[in-house]
């Protein structure tokens, strides 16, 4: 992984000559299918879990405790295998995340994303012809193997061939496109959750269809130029450049690609650059971000929202419907994003959507604390309430910490520790996701309707962080992220030099190699 490069950029980065080019588009939206395949696994992977024929054959306990007329409401689902079911895909994220930044930087970004499209096909033929629990879980391991190559090669990838003031937009597509899969798979469900025996094999076999369009369109897509500099093939990074740029004169661009390749190139280890001072903030809020991501709740309810649903009351077809409900209004509130990131700004988005999203849980606490027993059901009228209240808050979080979270990741880490700071941002998602995938129900069951109070106090935390320690990246280019951002910062500017940065070695002797002798 050492020498790995996300993005360029420099202080004239806006001064690059480029254009918003079909190549660029086509290229990010078939790419952006790795968050299609990764919201989709989300998305299918708790309505399946409220399927009768499912739990029957796989989870049968789950399944009687379920149907049982006096079982308590918030345990229903209590189970730890069926929380493996979920959680254990996001164990195989982690451990391929690290061997697909390494991928990324030997054979290239576009071959990483066509071993995550494979990778995920396996996994879904594995469940859709799944005779027994261990062959289920295999096939999740495969799709979390997938999923941690994919959501380490799509965002570098997008980043790498966006033009610098498209950049923040055309990122915040796999976002999109990961809550679109979201919704696809809400909509599979509530068709095939009618269907007897084998409707649950058809909402996972499903999982392949955007495995086979990201494999079969990674051919159509090209590599990055910065990828194909730091293996050196330096004069195809040049014509790539050119195509995807749309226009010629983009020498200025090149020259900078190769000279940030040639010292990241240099710094054999980066992980030890992540160690040393200067590289502290950025790493703490490069990954917090991901830490605060998940604690939002936000995969409590596209995990488990068709369970959630049932233990309000809703039938199985209407708990469904009520998350596609849900998933449409993720997947339009996500285009807010690609509008105001770039003009609001970063922290202004994060706070305001905390906040909604806070109201909107400790709300929906208040009234399942008063109307939801353990053996009674929610009124009807009032379960609709909740509906809307759970909108409201997936409306708040999909403009705001949804996207937010991977872009910020990707913009603060200085060159010489980008891939190998990132690496650590997607692995700590994963693990943040796994834990609270594989705790939820459990929690949900002690905790009751305090859990929703729960995650509001974590909304209040990060809320503070973000207004007192993350600091705004709107409109700076990437290498001036340390002048800017880092240097001025009332608490961070304490881990730096007064008058400069602790630059590694290498990056000093580059510079001193190209000064003109006089």
């Amino acid at each position: 992984m050492a020498g790995g490069v996300i993005a360029i950029g420099s202080g004239s980065e806006q001064d690059f000559p480029a254009k918003l080019t079909l190549q660029v588009f086509i290229c990010t939206a078939i790419a952006a299918f790795g968050g299609l395949m990764f919201g989709y696994d989300i998305g299918i992977s708790g309505g399946v879990t409220g399927m009768d024929d499912f739990l029957l054959k796989f989870f049968p306990n789950v399944y009687v405790k379920k149907n049982h007329a006096h079982e308590n409401n918030y345990c229903k689902f209590d189970d730890e295998y069926l929380q493996l079911f979920t959680s254990s895909l996001y164990l195989a994220a982690i451990v391929a995340s690290g061997g697909a930044s390494l991928m990324c930087k030997k054979y290239g970004r576009k071959p990483t994303m066509q071993a995550a499209s494979i990778f995920f096909f396996i996994g879904a033929i594995l469940n859709v012809s799944a005779m027994n629990l261990p062959m289920l879980i295999l096939g999740r391991l495969f799709l979390g193997a997938g999923v941690g190559c994919g959501n380490q090669a799509v965002p570098l990838f997008i980043t790498e061939i966006s033009p610098p003031k498209f950049r923040g937009g055309l990122n915040i597509c796999f976002q999109l496109l990961i809550t679109v899969g979201i919704l696809v798979a809400n909509c599979v469900n509530y068709f095939t959750s009618n269907i007897k025996n084998y409707g649950w094999r058809i909402s996972l076999g499903g999982a392949a269809v955007p495995a086979v369009i990201l494999l079969v369109g990674s051919f159509a897509i090209v590599e990055t130029p910065t990828s194909l500099i730091e293996r050196g093939k330096k004069e195809k990074g040049l014509k790539t450049l050119k195509r995807i740029r749309g226009v010629d004169d983009v020498q200025k661009e090149f020259e900078e690609m190769v000279r940030a390749t040639e010292v990241a190139n240099q710094i054999k280890h980066p992980f030890r650059e992540l160690m040393k001072k200067p590289s502290i903030p950025p790493m703490i809020c490069g990954t917090i971000i991901h830490v605060f991501q998940q604690f939002t709740g936000i995969n409590v309810v596209m995990f488990y929202a068709p369970v959630l649903f049932q233990t309000m009351g809703f039938g199985s077809s209407a708990s469904l419907l009520s998350a596609v409900i849900t998933g449409t209004v993720n997947s339009l509130s996500t285009v807010i994003a690609i509008f105001t990131v770039d003009k609001a700004g970063r922290k202004k988005l994060l706070v305001f959507g905390a906040l909604i999203c806070m109201v909107a849980q400790c709300t929906i606490g208040v009234i399942l604390k008063k109307y939801l027993t353990e053996t009674s059901k929610v009124p009807n009228s009032i379960a609709k309430v909740v509906v809307l209240l759970i909108c409201v808050y997936v409306n708040g979080f999909a403009w705001s910490w949804g996207p937010l979270g991977w872009l910020i990741s990707s913009e603060v880490f200085p060159l010489e520790t980008r891939t190998s700071g990132y690496f650590f941002a997607v692995a700590t998602n994963m693990l943040c996701t796994f834990i609270i995938a594989q705790a939820f129900l459990s929690m949900l069951c002690h905790m009751r309707a305090y859990i929703y109070f729960f995650f509001a106090a974590w909304l209040i935390v990060m809320s503070i962080f973000v207004m007192a320690m993350l600091p705004e990246t709107k409109g700076v280019p990437l290498d001036e992220m340390v002048e800017r951002v880092w240097k001025k910062h009332w608490f961070w500017k304490s881990f730096f030099k007064s008058s400069d940065i602790e630059r590694p070695k290498a990056m000093v002797q580059l510079e001193h190699q190209e000064k003109p002798n006089h």
